[in-house]
């Protein structure tokens, strides 16, 4: 018995930014790109707010799941790129979709976040059950049954289009799961979560709120979005202080790889799993080099890996769950399957799950 996930989504911006687009504004090419990263395009945020995105994504999840809002105990949200601080995006969310009993709140464990969320919240419903003596109402804690799991990020606001390094790397978007007591469900197999500090700046974004001017506009390729950014900045165009992403590349590529290596042999060895019982692995959409690298060094063959990272970007706590979206909407997944995420992000945080599909 324990939590399955019943219901999956996902939602992107309408705006396709592509590297010959960004070959306008950095010194950068489309063949530079794809080789360092497998990106093409990435989607990017005009009109669409970080919890307009989380909204629809979650009423994705909602509809292919079956489930009305107003079924909902636990909405759990990871963001980096928040409208704003207070509310949290899960309460802006938990308004817009009308789950009135829901419980809601953010979580930030970066590019980790899709990880550390569902953790968090098939733990929250299974102790809710276990106080209730099974019956899953709660008399000791709410009682909870049902929640919803989401990532959205509009990380288009908090980076440097002026840094090639970082500026090609990420997308806007948001994906989402529903998370259901089940009886019969053999629930979460294992998880694995890790914190690290040996290099915990390696990737950062201030705590300064001020945000760049968006550089699209007429004149870039195809796009003619013009600015969406309406703030002061300095002659540069950005401003001094910025809450930039800030990526010391290198160091984080040598971390990532060693934490999907060591998170997915971790959660296999604690859930009595071997890696060729794995159907489909879905790791965070940093890097296609990364995922290649992790795929060689575990000797699982490219092939199982759900990769979507080309058409979307690093969408940080959003890509699992876009791209665990894809792996369900493709039929990668079937019924029974045994499927691992696996990410790392800022912290440094890393971590695995393994459900059973």
């Amino acid at each position: 018995m324990g939590c399955k996930i019943v219901g999956h989504g996902k939602a992107q911006p309408e705006l396709v930014v592509s590297n010959d687009d960004l070959a306008n504004i950095v010194d950068t090419s489309d063949e530079w790109i794809v080789e360092r990263t497998g990106i093409h395009n990435r989607r990017i945020a005009v009109d669409e707010s970080t919890t307009d995105l989380g909204v629809q994504a979650a009423q994705a999840a909602l509809e292919n799941a079956g489930v009305a809002a107003g079924d909902i105990d636990l909405i759990v949200c990871m963001t980096i790129s928040g409208d704003v601080i207070v509310p949290s995006q899960a309460a802006l969310i938990k308004a817009q979709l009308g789950a009135s009993k829901a419980i809601a709140f953010d979580l930030n464990a970066a590019c980790s976040g899709c990880i550390y969320g569902i953790d968090v919240a098939s733990t929250m419903i299974e102790a809710s059950v276990a106080s209730a003596g099974g019956s899953g109402i709660g008399h000791k804690r709410n009682a909870m049954r049902r929640a919803l799991v989401v990532g959205a990020e509009r990380l288009s606001r908090i980076t440097d289009w002026t840094d090639r390094a970082t500026c090609v790397l990420f997308g806007d978007g948001a994906g989402a799961v529903v998370l259901e007591w089940d009886e019969s469900a053999p629930g979460i197999l294992a998880s694995f979560l890790k914190n690290t500090d040996d290099d915990t700046l390696c990737l950062t974004v201030d705590a300064n709120h001020d945000m760049s001017t968006f550089p699209f506009g007429e004149n870039v390729g195809n796009v003619g979005v013009g600015e969406i950014m309406n703030i002061e900045t300095d002659e540069g165009g950005f401003a001094e202080h910025a809450a930039f992403i800030r990526m010391h590349g290198q160091r984080v590529f040598k971390f990532a790889t060693a934490a999907i290596v060591e998170a997915a042999r971790e959660v296999c060895e604690r859930a009595g799993v071997s890696m060729d019982e794995v159907s489909c692995i879905v790791p965070h959409q940093a890097n296609d080099r990364i995922i290649r690298f992790a795929a060689k060094k575990l000797g699982v063959p490219y092939e199982r890996w759900q990769v979507s990272i080309a058409e979307a970007g690093n969408t940080s706590a959003s890509s699992v769950l876009m791209a665990l979206s894809d792996a369900y909407d493709s039929g990668r997944i079937q019924p029974g399957d045994k499927v691992m995420c696996v990410g790392f992000g800022g912290g440094l945080t890393s971590g695995a799950l393994l459900f059973e599909a």
